[in-house]
């Protein structure tokens, strides 16, 4: 679904969309305008299953990095919009900015934050909704700041009773984490069994520094010997 005409967008009507399967996007930062994308294959991780590889846990495990949540969104949106290497543009534009500050001070909106000497270096922000969760954009200026925020993330979703993890498309990226496709129906199915039900997004206090040790225990992931 692709509609560049500009309609009256709400925080309320955004997580109508999302609980239709829906999500919007812009061409660029610099285009106000907003498009709904609905694609026929869904990329979503599994909270079962999540792998997380040995040099990744050891990081995770170090002191290097500390990790936060809903600390600072406007810092994570920040870093998700800016300039990458890999790509001339973004697609998060003002709109875009305005709407998911909105979902954030409701709630709905969440980031994993991961700082290094005090400076955030990485991060995601996503959607809440029921017992589903739209992840929306990472960013990292340091080596392995976004895995390490996506390794906090499903330990998070996963000791908070989250059912459906979605990443929107499957990247190279993800697909180290065992991400994955799934039909557009069977996307929906999911969908709708997840937000029947409800999680626990604050099953670990707000403001905590979350211990790497923690998050690989919900995950199930072994020390090694």
């Amino acid at each position: 679904m692709h509609d560049a005409d500009r309609v009256d967008i709400t925080p309320e009507i955004l997580l109508k969309a999302y609980a239709a399967g829906i999500f919007p996007m812009a061409e660029d930062a610099d285009d106000p305008a907003i498009y709904w994308v609905e694609p026929k294959a869904r990329g979503i991780l599994p909270l079962d299953g999540f792998h997380v590889a040995k040099r990744l846990a050891r990081t995770v495990r170090s002191d290097g990095f500390s990790v936060r949540v809903d600390h600072d969104f406007d810092a994570v949106i920040a870093g998700c919009a800016a300039p990458r290497r890999d790509a001339e543009r973004t697609w998060i534009n003002a709109r875009i900015r305005d709407l998911y500050g909105a979902l954030f001070d409701s709630g709905y909106a969440h980031t994993v934050e991961v700082y290094a000497e005090g400076h955030l270096v990485g991060g995601l922000y996503g959607v809440s909704l029921g017992a589903a969760f739209f992840g929306e954009s990472m960013f990292h200026t340091v080596r392995d700041a976004s895995k390490v925020a996506l390794v906090h993330l499903v330990a998070r979703l996963r000791a908070g009773g989250y059912r459906l993890a979605d990443t929107q498309f499957v990247t190279d990226h993800l697909l180290q984490f065992g991400a994955e496709e799934v039909p557009r129906h069977v996307y929906k199915r999911r969908l709708a069994e997840a937000i029947a039900h409800t999680a626990d997004w604050d099953v670990w206090p707000r403001g905590t520094i979350i211990d790497g040790n923690a998050a690989l225990a919900a995950l199930a992931v072994e020390r090694e010997r």
